[in-house]
């Protein structure tokens, strides 16, 4: 028992409380003695805590509990603050959107340490019941869950409350996948210059953002190349030009015809080398909404055809390639630093391609050089 008490003398110190119960106060690395978060109901236990305590200062893993008062609010705040030169503008928007609305309104005001799963899987559920979709519950979670991973790192807290949490499926949209004559017939029925537009992001796979970005200096009539090094996007109402998604700039080569309509185009564009391709009547940049509602979903009408966004060229320009070039190739052209987002996202399966699959493993079968179809290898 002497040493036993020995011990705690040694770190930390024991006291037994008039309710009979003990409590403890422990050094921590800066020497300070703070109290425990609870009392015991015996000195044992008040002991094996004290030890237990000293083990966990000893291995590094010791956080300030004064640390994990800190609330979200304000961690949040400085945490985005940190993290805002990194980010897009669109991205800055979007996290501070989701920290205004879903996240300090629930959980603002509470301390870092307070948070448990259960505390997160309760936000979560109430997120739900309201009617928000499973993909803005998703962005929010994963918008606090950096948050408090954050805080992990910068011992605040000792582990996130952000694990085991169940998060609502995404429902699974699949594109509409278009053949290149189809592409073409919008390309044909779309008002110029915006049907040169439809084509770069049906025949180049630019992102929208992306072709109403270009500008003069970034064509190559003579070499057949176009740079794609911008986007425009909308963040919080404003226009804002900045890198593209992921930040990967690339240099495309395109087709001659199409090269020769946008050295066409050039012609008409005014003198400056920044001056973009695409604009408003009025010389203003493009605004999403605006241009496919006056461009866009007239011409997909005038095509015959139907539910065609301006993504889906995208997409189907991913799978043309995929399908007859390669999934790394195609990954190049969408400007994709990983194959497996393009084959995740937009390479699909070419109707047809099945058959001749199983005509060509007749072929082999035989011990033939067969591919199945010879229009498989023909250039869309």
């Amino acid at each position: 028992m002497a040493g036993k008490r020995k011990s705690r003398r040694n770190f930390g110190r024991v006291r037994k409380l008039p309710s009979g119960r003990f409590q403890v106060r422990y050094p921590g690395p800066d020497g300070v003695l703070r109290p425990a978060d609870r009392t015991f109901a015996t000195s044992t236990d008040a002991d094996r805590w004290l030890m237990r305590k000293r083990i966990e200062i000893e291995e590094g893993r010791w956080v300030d509990p004064a640390e994990g008062q800190t609330t979200v609010r304000d961690w949040s705040a400085r945490w985005l603050a940190a993290v805002s030169p990194q980010l897009k503008h669109k991205t800055q928007a979007s996290y501070r959107s989701l920290i205004n609305s879903l996240i300090n309104p629930a959980l603002g005001d509470r301390e870092l340490s307070s948070l448990r799963p259960i505390t997160i899987a309760e936000w979560v559920g109430g997120m739900k019941s309201k009617g928000l979709s499973a993909s803005r519950i998703r962005q929010a979670y994963r918008v606090l869950s950096q948050i408090m991973r954050s805080a992990v790192d910068n011992d605040m807290i000792p582990q996130t409350p952000c694990r085991g949490v169940k998060l609502p499926r995404m429902p699974q949209t699949e594109p509409h996948i278009l053949t290149p004559l189809e592409a073409s017939r919008i390309v044909r029925s779309a008002a110029k210059p915006h049907d040169l537009l439809i084509a770069l992001l049906a025949y180049a796979g630019l992102r929208v953002g992306e072709a109403f970005a270009l500008r003069r200096t970034d064509i190559d009539v003579f070499g057949g190349f176009v740079l794609v090094d911008e986007n425009l996007a909308e963040a919080n109402g404003a226009l804002v030009f900045d890198t593209p998604k992921s930040h990967q700039k690339r240099l495309l080569r395109v087709g001659p015809a199409l090269t020769k309509r946008l050295g066409r185009h050039l012609e008409t564009l005014p003198g400056e080398d920044d001056a973009l391709l695409f604009t408003t009547p009025s010389g203003k940049p493009l605004r999403y909404n605006q241009w496919r509602k006056a461009y866009f979903d007239p011409a997909v009408s005038a095509a015959g055809l139907t539910d065609v966004t301006p993504h889906d060229l995208r997409a189907s320009h991913g799978t043309w390639v995929a399908d007859r070039y390669g999934v790394m190739t195609a990954a190049h052209r969408l400007g994709h630093s990983n194959a497996s987002v393009t084959t995740r996202h937009y390479a699909r399966p070419v109707a047809g391609r099945d058959d001749q699959v199983a005509e060509a493993a007749d072929a082999w079968l035989g011990g033939q050089e067969g591919d199945g179809s010879p229009e498989a290898r023909k250039p869309f």
